[in-house]
């Protein structure tokens, strides 16, 4: 089977978690990568092995003819780039969050609906292989059929300093809306993965560090279409007591009606029936590039589903159910009163 050619844009932080599963997946060859710092992408280029290397995305793509390109650059860019790769036909998958707005990520979904491409979001946490478990037990009705509630509590205790923020990703400072649009995004995601359509919310949100300009703390009440309800319990200025909270990034507590099952800051899954003991899951994780090596596996099923000409689960256009949700949140917590999500 001939191996997909790709090429990549953007090297900031979280580049290096795409970049190291890239060379791990046997379908793909990364044949060039692009950033405006001409340095960077030099240095990059030659650390991962990857023959070229660009500071104009224009002639990457030209020279490069590739089958897709993963975006990895910050979302005010994403319209252009998604444009730019569509028109010359190549698949894309792009980096969340996925736009500004919910308007500007409709003007994507159309671009790529009008040009006959492909394009999928990398939103890794549902590719979480705890998450991916949970799905597996809920699916398979372990602790019941009809979904009371779940609980997401996280904690990751990287916010409270003066220079939060400042040694990995010193631009979350300065956005006027951080957790729910960087974090919680995903958050939003797996809720919708576990527990279906989010039709109304109520959000409390607040800033506890008074030198960042968005919110750093976030209670979210989330009902389902389908039953049940969901609390978003988050904040980043509060530290978790566990070793490492950017493993899970929380803790999650899920009770349907034959039981429940909590998934642990350590990985670890519990499942309690009614009326049995508790008892701890077994299934295999590795803590590897990032968050149970959730990179790794969310560019391995776009990889897949493209070759195989199978639907993405975070396609573009499904996605844009998750921004009205986020947007809703910020609308909610603004008005002080439950919202519809329309």
């Amino acid at each position: 089977m001939k191996r997909k050619r790709g090429v990549a844009v953007g090297l900031g932080y979280f580049s290096q978690f795409h970049l190291e599963a890239w060379m791990r997946i046997k379908e793909v060859d990364l044949v060039a990568i692009c950033d405006t710092d001409i340095a960077k992408a030099e240095g990059t280029a030659s650390q991962y092995g990857i023959p070229r290397f660009y500071s104009d995305i224009n002639e990457m793509l030209a020279n490069e003819n590739p089958d897709f390109i993963d975006i990895i650059t910050p979302p005010e860019t994403h319209l252009e780039l998604c444009i730019l790769a569509a028109e010359m036909g190549i698949d894309i998958i792009c980096q969340k969050p996925l736009a500004p707005d919910l308007k500007e990520a409709q003007k994507i979904a159309e671009t790529i609906s009008k040009n006959k491409v492909r394009m999928m979001i990398h939103e890794n946490f549902r590719f979480q292989p705890w998450h991916r478990e949970i799905k597996k037990l809920l699916d398979q009705q372990t602790i019941g059929n009809q979904l009371h509630s779940i609980h997401w509590r996280m904690r990751m205790g990287d916010g409270w300093q003066k220079d939060a923020y400042m040694n990995r990703q010193p631009y979350f400072r300065e956005m006027k809306q951080l957790l729910i649009y960087e974090t919680g995004i995903h958050l939003i995601d797996v809720l919708r993965y576990f527990g279906g359509e989010i039709n109304q919310v109520f959000a409390k949100l607040q800033r506890f560090n008074p030198n960042i300009k968005g919110e750093d703390s976030a209670l979210v009440l989330c009902d389902f279409s389908q039953g049940g309800t969901a609390i978003i319990d988050a904040n980043r200025f509060h530290e978790s007591t566990c070793e490492n909270p950017r493993l899970t990034f929380g803790e999650v507590h899920i009770e349907v009606n034959k039981g429940h099952l909590h998934l642990h800051q350590d990985g670890r899954i519990t499942v309690k029936r009614l009326g049995k003991p508790e008892t701890v899951h077994d299934y295999h994780f590795e803590d590897k590039n990032f968050s149970g090596d959730c990179v790794y596996y969310t560019q391995l099923h776009f990889i897949t589903q493209l070759i195989s000409k199978k639907s993405f689960e975070t396609d573009v256009q499904e996605y844009l159910a998750n921004i009205r949700v986020l947007e809703s949140v910020y609308a909610s917590n603004s008005k002080g009163h439950p919202l519809i999500v329309q």
